[in-house]
């Protein structure tokens, strides 16, 4: 019986977040793929889904409850850029301590 058999899942596969890295994964907005801030593209990034997916429930969340364009902007201030490691938030806490 081989590994993979005995194991019971494929050892190739790893969860990785799109870097090369594997283990954790970070949720940061790409800077591939964006269109305005790279929320949506790192939202679906982070959870493996197609982009267009997210920017359509942004788009459906803004048009019948208004909801989308604030979410949205709450994201871009709490998630950090690709390559950063705070968030613009957190860097404004920092700046004023």
């Amino acid at each position: 019986m081989s590994e993979r058999a005995r194991s019971g899942h494929d050892q190739t596969m790893s969860e990785s977040n799109g870097h090369g890295a594997s283990g954790t994964k970070h949720l940061y907005r790409r800077r591939d793929g964006r269109l305005v801030a790279g929320v949506c593209a790192g939202v679906a990034a982070y959870f493996g889904i197609d982009v267009t997916l997210v920017r359509l429930g942004f788009a459906i969340f803004t048009i019948f409850w208004g909801l989308g364009a604030l979410l949205y902007l709450i994201a871009w201030a709490v998630i950090p850029e690709e390559g950063e490691k705070a968030s613009i938030v957190e860097n404004l806490i920092n700046k004023q301590r």
